[in-house]
C-alpha cells in the first residue's frame, strides 16, 4: 500500500487581484505549467499557493504570474520569505 506524498515545494504568493478576471488569469497560467501538482488561487485572500515538483523553480512560477500583469507583493518559498 502506498501513501500519498507531498510535493517537494510549496510556493505562496500574495498577488494584487481586484476581480474574477484577475484571479482567472493567474489560474490559467498555473493550470498550464508543467511541474505544478496542485494549486489554489484565492481572490478573497489575494493569494496563490502552488505545490510543485522538485524541478520547478520558485523564480519560474513567479515570472509566469508576473506575466499576467498582476502585482506580486510577497513570495514565500518552502516557508521562507523571498524577494519578488
Amino acid at each position: 500500500m502506498s501513501t500519498p506524498t507531498t510535493p517537494p515545494h510549496h510556493y505562496h504568493f500574495a498577488i494584487t487581484m481586484t476581480c474574477t478576471g484577475c484571479s482567472g488569469a493567474v489560474d490559467r497560467v498555473l493550470k498550464k505549467m508543467e511541474g505544478v501538482n496542485k494549486y489554489e488561487v484565492s481572490l478573497a485572500a489575494q493569494t496563490a499557493d502552488v505545490y510543485a515538483d522538485e524541478g520547478l523553480a520558485y523564480e519560474t512560477v513567479l515570472e509566469k504570474i508576473k506575466k499576467t500583469g498582476k502585482a506580486v507583493t510577497k513570495g514565500v518559498r518552502d516557508g521562507e520569505e523571498v524577494a519578488v
